[in-house]
């Protein structure tokens, strides 16, 4: 089959093969070093400590989307395709890095607005600044480039040491529950370590300076991550927004039962992120060259991945009691029901993954991709303001389930009317 026929070793494709094996380590490290502490904190620092945490990471994250502004795919590609122009490679690094720098500082300034003027960020204005911690490594960590330049085997471990070092001092220190302040403190040391490594490695390494670039270039770069930018903001209302909505009309006690269900969410997702970022810039190039081949490769691995990931959802639902009784314990029984509800999650991520960010992107269908998810936002936000005062986590839990099948279903029929059409 195509598939099983691509795989087969060329240099170009061991070389795909080798960077999603390394991407998947890196994007491993990110969502499973975090999981790794989650059984223990959740049982040291109770339900509302671990929901206030998580509410103070919905929060901030708002602020990582503006900071990342979609260079996470605009800038991968461009780079892909710069791959041998070292001049230009440089341009686009230093461009993306002097616009994120600038977002960053933006972004703290907004942060620090909000959590001094409302009293529901500003009895906890430590966490919130803490966990801004978080934003600044990501933001730093310059995963664009290597990405592009598919290189990712070293700076995977760079990646790795200084997270674990720090995973390990939560448990070392965080021995009650008034040591909760301790995690986003951690936590954010790692990402910011890992980003002072990462700079080093691309300035000593890879021979990449740092270069100002004049107004013209960073306007550019902006205009180009607008889409995914746009779209990014679209996913965070229907996604981060749940929880920071639940929060908001709730209390933090049933954010941690809703979050801790997440987290194991969300370290399925995980195991297909790695897989898109490799395939993204890969895919990028084979479209530009043979549409059709693209296409017909896209397909057999929506099949494969789909399959796979179908289990994993399958084993979710089945075993949800047994799941949360292991990893959260007997404090969080109320998020046995979030973790059945939210089980084909990683499912329909997967598929509007592919559909949207793998086809739609890259056949230039930005507009109609943007457009959907705006629409999401929108629906998710509604859905959240009637479901949530009545029914709190299972309101947000059902609210996520339902705006996905819509993202879903809405991107899986324009690319089939439009494919077939385009076909005929």
């Amino acid at each position: 089959m195509y598939f099983s026929r691509f795989l087969k070793v060329s240099s170009e494709k061991k070389n795909l093969i080798h960077n999603i094996f390394h991407l998947s380590f890196f994007q491993a490290l990110n969502y499973l070093l975090p999981l790794l502490s989650i059984p223990y904190l959740v049982r040291v620092i109770g339900p509302e400590h671990f929901g206030l945490l998580a509410f103070s990471t919905a929060t901030v994250m708002y602020f990582n989307i503006i900071s990342d502004y979609g260079f996470n795919l605009s800038a991968v590609r461009e780079i892909s395709i710069q791959r041998k122009n070292k001049k230009k490679i440089e341009e686009i690094y230093s461009a993306v890095m002097s616009i994120k720098f600038i977002l960053v500082l933006i972004s703290f300034i907004l942060l620090s607005f909000v959590i001094f003027s409302l009293d529901k960020f500003s009895n906890d204005w430590k966490i919130y600044v803490l966990t801004y911690g978080i934003v600044i490594g990501q933001s730093l960590f310059p995963l664009f480039l290597f990405q592009g330049l598919q290189k990712l085997k070293d700076v995977t471990y760079l990646n790795a040491l200084p997270k674990l070092f720090f995973i390990l001092l939560i448990f070392i220190c965080v021995k009650q529950k008034e040591d909760y302040w301790m995690v986003p403190l951690f936590n954010s040391l790692g990402y910011i370590f890992s980003s002072f490594f990462a700079l080093y490695y691309v300035k000593h390494k890879l021979q990449i300076r740092f270069k100002n670039q004049p107004i013209q270039i960073l306007k550019k770069h902006l205009i180009e991550g607008w889409h995914v930018f746009f779209s990014s903001i679209s996913i965070s209302l229907y996604t981060i927004s749940s929880v920071f909505i639940l929060g908001l009309l709730s209390n933090n006690t049933f954010v941690g039962y809703f979050s801790a269900a997440e987290k194991i969410i969300q370290a399925i997702k995980g195991l297909y992120v790695p897989i898109s970022q490799a395939i993204y810039p890969h895919l990028s190039k084979m479209l530009h060259h043979n549409k059709t081949q693209g296409l017909n490769f896209i397909k057999e691995f929506t099949l494969y991945s789909g399959s796979v990931m179908f289990l994993f959802c399958c084993f979710i639902f089945i075993m949800s009691e047994d799941i949360v009784k292991f990893i959260l314990g007997s404090q969080y029984l109320a998020s046995i029901p979030l973790l059945k509800i939210m089980s084909f999650l990683p499912l329909l991520a997967l598929l509007s993954n592919i559909f949207g960010v793998q086809i739609m992107l890259n056949l230039g269908f930005k507009k109609i991709f943007s457009l959907i998810l705006s629409l999401a936002a929108i629906f998710s936000i509604i859905l959240s303001l009637l479901l949530v005062p009545k029914f709190n986590a299972t309101g947000t839990a059902i609210n996520i389930l339902i705006v996905e099948i819509f993202v879903t279903l809405a991107m899986g029929i324009f690319l089939k009317n439009k494919l077939i059409n385009n076909e005929n």
